[in-house]
């Protein structure tokens, strides 16, 4: 019953995160382009000053999200949850304040610094969390709901937006955020395997060890935790073949998944004009279709199909999904390729359940972070290649006319995860 409550608090702060996030995705392309090209349908300097910062963090959480997973296996979930639960309330408050360029410049620093250290940390370790409360057999329909918590919470963060001004917009962002961490505080316990592997806190609670640690020092520890970072990735790679496989799906599936959301929005704008709202339309039918999915489909499917045939259908639609998006022919074609996420939501769900389930009870963390860490291997990679893609075929100065040949490509990218998960084998799994 205990696991039960916990549970329960950790869907409801993943939800209040995720709304907080999520509510203010539709107004940010208009907010970007009003700041650095009022008046414009069409602006590179937005598309490149995107595509640096998706590249920036996935730099930076390539290193930190499988140093976050470690530590959340060392001194506990809740305590290295509450960084992210924090920290993300920062940029969104800037532009709750004011959305004039200034300002927007000051929101960009913080959203890239802070997202290079947390940016996705908060998925990864609930994921995690639930692997602590769930045993294997049930963990791909837990890891579903789990997923479906997140669409449900974008939807109605994406519903806020559709009917709030942008000021409102990033007021009610800023005001969910803070609730979130505060109840995340008092009301989600920790979840601990075994005492034997958990560490001492990161706040004592005894006394005080004091040290002196002088600036070179500190600097080799950085670098120290940077390499043990990519090092654990390494050796978890190398760990099995299913994990391998795995982690290849996941590259490229993100590398899709980022390139996507770096272009789409540009691109929708430039050739259709749409503006918030319309960007919010989408984002809605995309995430319904997407919760009723994840809640009431794939349980049925998980335990029926496995998770490795349901990642490739997920796969598979995705691709169609995305080619669909590249050849639009009239507005209205983005909302039917919308209505696609209802099968390919199944993916992500799918490859964490079956990386959950190659290692022990007490290495979730440090799973869950290193296929994080591999995901953002791709959020460095996407935007360097699909963002000068997307920002020349939207220009005047386009080889051939075909403003969705970025987004066609990657497609491409999607179709390689695709291809690879059918060669997917997944070997029993480790038991508890």
């Amino acid at each position: 019953m205990d696991k039960l409550y916990g549970l329960c608090h950790l869907f409801m702060t993943v939800f209040l995160h995720n709304f907080s996030i999520f509510s203010v995705h539709p107004a940010i392309t208009d907010v970007t382009m009003a700041a650095l090209c009022p008046g414009q349908d069409e602006c590179s300097i937005a598309i490149y000053l995107t595509g640096f910062q998706q590249a920036m963090i996935g730099l930076g959480t390539l290193v930190m999200m499988p140093l976050l997973g470690n530590l959340s296996d060392k001194y506990g979930r809740k305590a290295i949850l509450s960084i992210p639960m924090v920290l993300t309330i920062i940029p969104v408050a800037i532009l709750a304040y004011s959305r004039t360029r200034k300002f927007f410049y000051a929101y960009y620093v913080f959203k890239t610094l802070i997202s290079m250290i947390c940016d996705g940390s908060v998925p990864c370790l609930a994921l995690a969390y639930v692997a602590d409360n769930i045993p294997e057999g049930g963990r791909g329909t837990a890891f579903g709901i789990l997923s479906g918590i997140g669409s449900a919470a974008f939807v109605c963060g994406t519903l806020s937006a559709r009917f709030l001004s942008p000021a409102l917009t990033f007021q009610v962002s800023t005001i969910v955020a803070v609730i979130g961490a505060v109840y995340m505080q008092f009301f989600l316990q920790d979840s601990v395997i075994d005492d034997n592997h958990l560490y001492t806190p990161i706040i004592s609670q005894g006394k005080p060890v004091t040290a002196k640690i002088d600036g070179k020092s500190k600097a080799n520890i950085q670098l120290f935790k940077a390499l043990r970072s990519l090092k654990d990735i390494t050796s978890f790679l190398n760990s099995s073949l299913t994990i391998t496989q795995a982690a290849i799906v996941a590259f490229f599936s993100n590398l899709a998944d980022v390139g996507l959301h770096g272009s789409m929005t540009y691109f929708l704008k430039a050739q259709f004009h749409f503006d918030k709202n319309q960007f919010a339309d989408l984002m809605v039918i995309s995430g319904i279709a997407g919760t009723v999915s994840q809640l009431l489909i794939m349980p049925i499917l998980a335990p029926i199909l496995g998770e490795a045939r349901l990642l490739s259908i997920g796969l598979f639609f995705h691709c169609v999904h995305m080619f669909l998006y590249s050849i639009a022919w009239s507005s209205l074609v983005p909302y039917a390729a919308a209505m696609f996420s209802i099968l390919f939501v199944f993916s992500q769900p799918c490859i964490r359940s079956i990386v959950s389930k190659q290692v022990s009870p007490h290495e979730q963390g440090k799973a869950q972070g290193c296929i994080s860490g591999i995901c953002s291997a791709a959020h460095i990679v996407s935007p360097l290649v699909f963002s000068p893609l997307t920002a020349l075929f939207l220009s005047e100065k386009a080889p051939f006319d075909f403003p969705g040949f970025s987004i066609m490509c990657i497609g491409f990218a999607s179709m390689v995860a695709f291809a690879q998960s059918i060669m997917l084998r997944v070997v029993p799994p480790i038991l508890s």
